[in-house]
């Protein structure tokens, strides 16, 4: 059987200097406002994409609104033809785009400023891609995003950028874990697949969760069924889904967790292809009912659904707590 996912992970290889511009004003859609988030967020309603994958409403050179994944697995911000013609962006030359399956040369456009929600971003250059490919008209990326904190609450169906400076505290999460930074992505290195330390990367552009290679080794996983994957080049690659036992992060073991390998050329571009790692997507994400990616703080929070959190407590004394969701 071969199924079919779409995985939206970029990493740009080339250096572009940009600069973040946190707190200015946009024209956009009044936010949606829910208690259970800080009221000094910035809350802007969800739309739901083919993969769960959440859009956010941006203005390009003032021209829109756009419909933008917020994708921490793209280390660029990208736009699609549609934009650069709409917006008569300038060209910027070109740039190998690293995708999940694939290499691939891109053209770039010149793009002053994009706006989303009271945040903008400004002066960088931009991969132009395919809509097809994307999934939503554009990609604000880990270049956009070091300032601040995203918060995607599963409950409310909100996604909040938040100013990561005035962010304290575990916020009601019951799961912080401290991250290492590379190439701008937030790495969680002390997670434990069936035993094995592996590091993990959290990709709100992808629906699915992908493995490489030197974890299937490690764990020996058994094959379940082929699967095809498309990244943002339009490339695919076929991956070998398995179901992993237990994946256990801070003392949360989530149990029976389908998960597809393959070798990827971005966890190359991580420099990560010889020791075990997993880009977890949305599919497993959704388990949680928030996750907050703090870049200035390089923390990475989870709050999971009232029943396990009560019994996460319970169970504090004799370790991990296992959870079937």
């Amino acid at each position: 059987m071969i199924a079919r996912s779409v995985l939206a992970a970029a990493f740009f290889a080339a250096g572009i200097s940009a600069q973040a511009q946190p707190g200015t004003p946009a024209t956009l859609p009044a936010p949606a406002t829910h208690g259970i988030v800080d009221p000094a967020a910035e809350t802007l309603a969800l739309e739901q994409e083919r993969y769960r994958r959440f859009t956010l409403p941006v203005l390009v050179e003032g021209t829109g609104p756009f419909a933008f994944l917020i994708d921490t697995g793209s280390e660029a911000t990208a736009i699609t033809h549609e934009i650069r013609d709409l917006a008569k962006l300038t060209p910027a030359g070109k740039a190998t785009l690293v995708g999940m399956a694939s290499r691939r040369q891109v053209e770039l456009a010149n793009v002053g400023r994009i706006d989303f929600g009271t945040n903008s971003y400004s002066n960088f250059s931009a991969p132009v891609l395919e809509r097809a490919n994307v999934g939503a008209d554009g990609i604000i990326g880990l270049d956009a995003l070091q300032d601040f904190r995203v918060l995607i609450d599963f409950r409310k169906e909100t996604i909040s950028v938040e100013d990561a400076s005035v962010k304290e505290g575990r916020g009601g999460f019951e799961i912080v874990v401290r991250a290492k930074s590379r190439l701008g992505q937030l790495l969680i290195t002390d997670a434990l697949v069936e035993g094995v330390r592996a590091t993990v990367i959290i990709d709100t552009g992808a629906q699915a969760s992908l493995g490489n290679l030197a974890l299937r080794e490690r764990i020996r996983a058994r094959r379940a069924e082929a699967v095809v994957t498309t990244d943002v080049n339009g490339v695919g690659i076929i991956g070998e889904l398995a179901i992993v036992r237990t994946l256990s992060i801070e003392g949360l073991a989530l149990t029976d967790v389908p998960l597809t390998f393959a070798d990827a050329p971005a966890f190359e571009a991580l420099s990560l292809n010889d020791e075990p790692v997993l880009s977890i997507g949305m599919q497993h994400l959704a388990l949680f009912d928030r996750v907050a990616i703090d870049f200035d703080r390089k923390r990475i929070a989870f709050d999971v659904p009232a029943d396990v959190a009560r019994a996460m407590r319970e169970a504090q004394r004799g370790g991990t707590y296992r959870a079937r969701f």
